[in-house]
């Protein structure tokens, strides 16, 4: 025996098991029995990445491009970054002073916590929210504070309950539009409303833009574009959602001049650097991928308006049309039971696998994600229809 403990006191912070583990975990027993499940809680992209990528991965493999490349990323993808900032964000950015690239956007949004938080120090987080920022934040020492948002005002952020979610701990305010799991977008208005009680309350701004091209109404506005903003504001994105390149492992922190060095050193030490044959085919995406963007984000506008329609038809769903993503974020508490017990019972009845909305921080609602073909998310609809008309 020896004297060594786990949990140590940072791990003890994690949750290990939750709601999605168990439901993919009952979905996959099933599945052993020969019941046929309707996978509807994976949020990956069911297109294939971009031919270009995938010819430029070759071709930098095929030359030899196999080693460590520049801690901070290449510096062709590092331009890639900044021109495609200035000519779709306004943001003026610098390739070798407010870049990173990293293993995709979890590594980002990692070294980010780990660069900016001091133990105590609290991130104003709306909910709901991605599940992984709880951890990230917990393995920083830092402390997450939710800001509720309500289905009524279509899940975007108020400045008023922002405002009271601020206290004298307050470091970092987390925000994620296009939304993972309710697909809300905030508004030009939203983020102006935002940024002037930030800059009033001397808080920093993580802004998660992953979801930034599948946007099916309105305009999408990075925070950091707005006046006062960019020395503020980290602004994290990725190849995996924009082009389907979940599996290559490529994203990027755009940050202040004089938080870039320490970023870097940190995501040194997390992953030295990215993949250097994926950073090559991500650069080509930049450059000649925007029609399969286009492409996708189409059909996710179909299967969208599809789940809209059948959710309107069934009994108990509150739901609101997202703007953005490719989710529905339904609320289901009028049927008697919360998210966790409601996905049981679901996967059971119906063989249709859903996450409960108490995982992203929202009790009493559930997350569906339109990611499969039309015709099998089709079939998940009618199936859940169907079997809640039985309660």
């Amino acid at each position: 025996m020896t004297n060594m403990a786990f949990p140590n006191s940072r791990m003890s912070s994690i949750q290990m098991s939750g709601g999605i583990r168990e439901i993919l975990g009952r979905a996959d027993e099933l599945e052993n029995q020969g019941r046929n499940i309707i996978h509807m809680e994976i949020g990956r992209p069911d297109f294939d990445s971009p031919q270009c990528a995938k010819n430029a991965a070759i071709t930098a493999l095929n030359n030899g491009d196999v080693h460590y490349t520049d801690m901070a990323g290449t510096h062709k993808l590092r331009e890639a970054v900044a021109d495609k900032y200035l000519k779709d964000n306004s943001m003026q950015i610098d390739p070798d002073k407010n870049i990173v690239i990293t293993s995709g956007a979890i590594e980002a949004l990692t070294a980010a916590f780990l660069t900016m938080l001091e133990p105590g120090d609290e991130v104003i987080v709306p909910a709901p929210y991605f599940p992984a920022y709880a951890d990230q934040i917990a393995l920083a020492n830092g402390v997450l504070v939710k800001a509720h948002t309500t289905i009524e005002n279509e899940f975007r952020l108020k400045v008023a309950d922002l405002e009271n979610s601020i206290s004298n701990k307050s470091k970092v305010l987390l925000l994620n539009t296009p939304n993972n799991p309710s697909g809300a977008v905030l508004t030009r208005q939203d983020l102006e409303e935002i940024a002037s009680l930030a800059i009033k309350h001397n808080l920093w701004v993580i802004s998660d833009e992953c979801y930034e091209k599948f946007l099916y109404e309105g305009d999408h506005i990075s925070i950091a574009s707005l006046p006062g903003m960019a020395e503020r504001t980290v602004t994290i994105s990725a190849a995996s959602k924009t082009w389907s390149m979940t599996g290559w492992r490529v994203g990027w922190i755009v940050c202040p001049e004089q938080m870039r060095p320490f970023a870097n050193k940190c995501h040194q030490n997390l992953t030295t650097c990215a993949t250097s044959f994926a950073q090559a085919g991500v650069t080509e995406a930049f450059k000649h991928a925007d029609k399969d963007v286009k492409t996708m984000v189409l059909e996710y506008k179909r299967r969208r308006d599809m789940v809209m329609k059948w959710l309107s038809r069934t009994k108990g769903f509150e739901h609101v049309i997202p703007s953005g993503a490719f989710y529905a974020f339904p609320k289901i508490s009028s049927l008697g039971m919360d998210g966790f017990k409601f996905c049981s019972w679901l996967l059971e009845e119906a063989g249709v696998s859903t996450v409960p909305g108490e995982v992203f921080g929202s009790p009493g609602h559930i997350r569906i994600a339109y990611c499969r073909s039309y015709e099998y998310i089709e079939e998940g609809m009618r199936r859940i229809k169907e079997a809640v008309e039985k309660i």
